[in-house]
């Protein structure tokens, strides 16, 4: 009896040390083995972290370089726009003198070109009357007239090659040393498209004072409101362009002295007024050069303008 309880708890003692050792803590090689392959991973990953630290670097490197790239650009072009703008502001300082002197130029041809149209109708209507002339004294002639009694005939012949001495004919001169109204002129409009202003005043006053009813004083009276203008004596413009409008009510200057007279106005301020004259020359000139500019003007101030119907 005592022998089988010995085997008994002998082979419980067995069971029990198996059990142990196969519920017990892994083998140490199994456990050194995780050990270095954790320590493989983990300096996989800080390799990988230095290597992407390395690249963070380099790529901050790139843009610091481009972004001193792209100040360096921007100054440059800052600075060429500065000079640019300061070469549109010179420009456009001088173009209103510009466009000034060369409107005025431009109306000196304009005139020119009317002063020789007013020549030709005149030497036209004197051919004209040149040829009746002579075709009355050929009639008289075949009529059994004698030559040496053409008293009447040759009176007329005188009065038709001798030009008009009315106030129209520009190159009527009057009695004294005074220059010709052709001479007069001609000098007037040559100085003032050279820019001998005060030549050109004394000349164009010289015409108003001795040839004050042709055809041409009122140009000569606007020409005393541009060079008044050119030299910034707005106020004596004004009323130089005011004697253009209220003298001449037929003259082809009409529009231009009005339209400087605007122009006049508001360099020196005078808006209301300007504005004023501006929206009668595009009411009264539709179609014309001075329509336009009075419009770009008015444009220019800021001031609507309809177009009429």
């Amino acid at each position: 009896m005592r022998i089988r309880n010995l085997i008994i708890f002998g082979s419980a003692l067995f069971l029990s040390a198996l059990a142990g050792s196969l519920m017990g803590p892994k083998p140490a090689l199994a456990v050194a083995r995780e050990i270095i392959e954790l320590q493989r991973d983990v300096t996989a990953l800080l390799q990988g972290q230095k290597d992407l630290q390395t690249q963070m670097t380099q790529d901050h490197t790139v843009q610091k370089t481009l972004i001193e790239q792209s100040s360096d650009n921007v100054n440059k072009l800052n600075a060429t726009m500065n000079s640019l703008e300061k070469s549109v502001q010179d420009v456009q300082a001088n173009s209103g003198t510009r466009l000034d002197t060369m409107s005025t130029q431009v109306q000196g041809l304009s005139d020119n070109l009317e002063e020789i149209k007013s020549r030709i109708g005149k030497l036209n209507q004197q051919l004209v009357d040149l040829q009746n002339t002579v075709q009355s004294i050929d009639a008289r002639l075949a009529g059994g007239t004698p030559a040496g009694t053409p008293s009447g005939a040759g009176g007329l012949a005188n009065s038709a090659v001798t030009p008009s001495a009315g106030g129209s004919s520009p190159a009527s001169a009057p009695t004294g040393t005074a220059p010709s109204a052709d001479t007069l002129y001609s000098n007037g409009l040559r100085d003032i498209t050279s820019g001998k202003y005060d030549l050109a005043r004394s000349e164009f006053q010289d015409y108003l004072q001795y040839y004050g009813d042709t055809d041409l004083a009122s140009n000569a009276q606007f020409y005393l409101g541009e060079i008044a203008y050119s030299q910034h004596q707005y106020e004596t413009a004004i009323a130089e362009y005011d004697k253009v409008l209220n003298n001449y009510p037929k003259s082809f200057k009409l529009a231009p002295a009005r339209l400087k007279k605007g122009l006049t106005e508001l360099e020196l301020g005078q808006k209301n007024t300007g504005i004023k004259e501006l929206r009668e020359v595009v009411k009264r000139y539709p179609g014309t050069e001075e329509e336009r500019r009075a419009r770009a003007k008015l444009k220019e101030v800021g001031v609507p303008v309809t177009t009429p119907r």
